[in-house]
């Protein structure tokens, strides 16, 4: 009588665990929520803001070209200034 006893006692107790086991959320850890942030920062920077237009990226040439006619003009002014 007393194994039934035992033998009964732990079935309840191992389907209480089983159960409560079960019903646990899954943690989670500080680097995946770094990760999620991280993407969604990535998301929202590749977004442009709302009413402006998108520039599409010039050439290098096209750039230096730039860099140097602004330089060319801030002499300019500065020998103007003198």
């Amino acid at each position: 009588m007393k194994r039934l006893l035992a033998l009964l006692a732990a079935g309840l107790g191992l389907t209480a665990l089983l159960k409560r086991r079960s019903h646990r959320a899954p943690a989670t850890s500080p680097a995946d929520d770094l990760r999620a942030k991280l993407a969604q920062a990535k998301s929202e920077e590749q977004q442009p803001p709302e009413g402006e237009s998108v520039e599409e990226p010039q050439s290098v040439d096209d750039r230096r070209a730039d860099v140097h006619a602004s330089a060319r003009r801030a002499i300019d002014d500065l020998r103007d200034a003198s």
